[in-house]
C-alpha cells in the first residue's frame, strides 16, 4: 500500500492563538482543518526559540543532543543534518521538497532536501502560490513537504480593524491598555494572513484530488512574540498549536493529553513505514490518536540556552506543577531576548528589567495557570520541589546536557548580546576564538 504523502505546514510564534484554541483570533481555515481533523490540546515545543524548536521537530532530538542551542542566523547548525527527518523519509521512497521558512541553517542545500524552491520572500502570499504550484506538479512517488511562513513573527502586520484595534484583549499576564491593545489587533492582522495562506495550501489539496492521501501536519515554533510568551519557559512560550488530518486522524478529535513536539518524528515514522533511528527522544502519536492508550508523558521537559543573549534555564512540566530552573548568575529579566514591540516598550518603563527572576521557580498549574505564583520557596512546597529539582537533574543526566558541567559556551562566529542589554538590535558581541572581541553592530 502506498504510503501518504505529508505536507508540513508551520507559521512563526503564534502559540495557540488561533481559533480552535478559543482565542478571538479569527483564523477560519485553521478552525476547519481542526474540525476534519486531531487537535493536541496540550501540545509543547521542546524549546521556545525559532531555531531550537524546529531543529527538535526535525531531528526528534532536544537541543543539547542536536546542537541547536541557539539561532540558526546567529551562528549555530545542528551536530547533523543527517538527522533531519528528510533523511529517513528518504529510506522508504519520500521525496522532499523545502518551500519558504525552514530557520535552521543559513544555507537550506544543506539540510538535504530533494527539492527546495526559490522563494523571495518567506511571507503568505509569497509562499502559498508557490507551494500551489509545486502542488500541481506534486510528483508520483509519495512526497514529504515542508511549507514555512514567516507569519505571525513581527513585525506584525498593520491592523486591518478598527474593532480590534479598540477591542483586542492582550494575553492575560499582559495589562489591558491602548497600546498593548492595538499590538494585539496587529497580531491578529498577521495571523490572518497566516490563516489565508494556510488555506490557500488545503484548497489547492482539493483542487488537485490530494486529500485523501495527504496528512498535514499544522503547528508552530513556539509561543507568541509578546513579553512572557516567547523565548520563556511558561506554558504561554512552550505551549504550540498542533493540528493533524489524513488518514488514520480521526475529523473533530480533540487531545487533552500533553505531546510534545519530539513526538513527530516518531509518528511520521509510522505513518510512512520507516524504521525509528534510535537517537529519538519522543514518542508516536498514533497510540493516543487511536485511543489505545490515555497518555504518552507523565513530564514534559523543554529548555532554553541563547536566543539573542544566553538564558540557561531548563523546566520539566506535570500535570500539577511546572519547575523552572535557573543555571547562572544574572538574575534578571533577559530582555534582549524579546522581541521590541510597544508592549514590551510598556513594561520597560514601568521597571520590568529591574524584576528579580528567581533561581528555582515552582508553579501550581491547576490554582495558578498564569504561572504568576512562585512557590518555590514556600516550606509546604519543599517535597514537590526537591521531588521535581530531582527528576529534572535526572533528565540532564540521561540526555547528557552539557549545562551541568557548567556554562555552555556558543560557537566561534556566533553572534550575541548581552544579558543586560535591551534589545536584541542592541550593538553585538560577535565570538572569537580568543573570546575578546568588542560588541559591534
Amino acid at each position: 500500500m502506498r504510503p501518504p504523502n505529508i505536507l508540513y505546514i508551520h507559521s512563526h510564534d503564534t502559540g495557540r492563538y488561533v481559533q480552535p484554541y478559543g482565542f478571538q483570533v479569527p483564523t477560519p481555515n485553521i478552525q476547519m482543518l481542526a474540525d476534519q481533523g486531531v487537535l493536541f490540546r496540550e501540545a509543547f515545543c521542546a524549546a521556545p526559540t525559532c531555531s531550537g524548536s524546529r531543529a527538535s521537530l526535525l531531528t526528534g532530538l532536544y537541543c543539547h543532543n542536536n546542537g541547536m542551542f541557539g539561532l540558526a542566523h546567529r551562528g549555530w547548525k545542528l551536530n547533523d543534518y543527517r538527522q533531519h527527518w528528510v533523511h529517513t523519509l528518504r529510506q522508504v521512497g519520500y521525496r522532499s521538497i523545502l518551500i519558504g521558512e525552514q530557520h535552521i541553517s543559513l544555507d537550506p542545500e544543506v539540510i538535504g532536501y530533494d527539492e527546495v524552491v526559490p522563494v523571495g520572500q518567506n511571507n503568505a502570499s509569497f509562499v502559498a502560490p508557490l507551494t500551489i504550484k509545486t502542488l500541481r506538479d506534486a510528483p508520483a512517488e509519495p512526497w514529504f513537504m515542508s511549507v514555512g511562513f514567516f507569519e505571525t513573527h513581527r513585525e506584525f502586520s498593520a491592523p486591518t480593524s478598527v474593532r480590534d484595534t479598540l477591542y483586542s484583549l492582550p494575553p492575560e499576564n499582559l495589562p489591558d491598555t491602548v497600546v498593548t491593545r492595538r499590538d494585539m489587533a496587529e497580531f491578529k492582522a498577521s495571523a490572518r494572513s497566516l490563516d489565508q495562506g494556510i488555506g490557500a495550501v488545503l484548497h489547492a489539496l482539493h483542487d488537485f484530488d490530494l486529500v485523501e492521501n495527504t496528512v498535514v501536519i499544522c503547528t508552530t515554533d513556539h509561543g507568541i512574540a509578546f513579553p512572557g510568551s516567547k523565548a520563556t519557559l511558561f506554558d504561554r512560550g512552550t505551549g504550540v498549536m498542533m493540528i493533524i488530518r489524513g488518514p488514520g486522524f480521526t475529523s473533530g478529535k480533540v487531545v487533552d493529553a500533553p505531546v510534545s513536539h519530539l513526538d513527530v518524528y516518531p509518528t511520521l515514522c509510522d505513518l510512512s513505514g520507516a524504521d525509528h533511528p534510535d537517537w529519538l527522544q519522543g514518542s508516536s502519536l498514533m497510540p493516543l490518536v487511536r485511543g489505545e492508550v490515555e497518555s504518552l508523558h507523565d513530564a514534559i521537559f523543554s529548555e532554553t540556552t541563547y536566543h539573542a543573549a544566553y538564558q540557561p534555564h531548563r523546566a520539566i512540566r506535570t500535570e500539577r506543577w511546572k519547575y523552572i530552573k535557573r543555571f547562572d548568575e544574572y538574575p534578571h529579566p533577559v530582555l534582549a531576548n524579546c522581541d521590541d514591540s510597544g508592549t514590551k516598550q510598556l513594561l520597560v518603563e514601568a521597571g520590568w528589567g529591574e524584576q528579580e527572576v528567581p533561581e528555582e521557580q515552582l508553579y501550581d498549574l491547576v490554582l495558578d495557570p498564569q504561572e504568576g505564583h512562585n512557590l518555590a520557596a514556600d516550606p509546604a512546597r519543599a517535597e514537590v520541589v526537591a521531588q521535581l529539582r530531582g527528576r529534572l537533574e535526572e533528565w540532564m543526566r540521561d540526555t547528557e546536557d552539557p549545562l551541568l558541567d557548567g556554562p555552555v559556551a556558543p560557537p566561534e562566529g556566533a553572534i550575541v548580546n548581552e544579558q543586560w542589554q535591551v534589545s536584541p538590535d542592541d550593538p553585538v558581541r560577535i565570538v572569537r576564538a580568543d573570546s575578546t572581541a568588542a560588541p559591534s553592530r
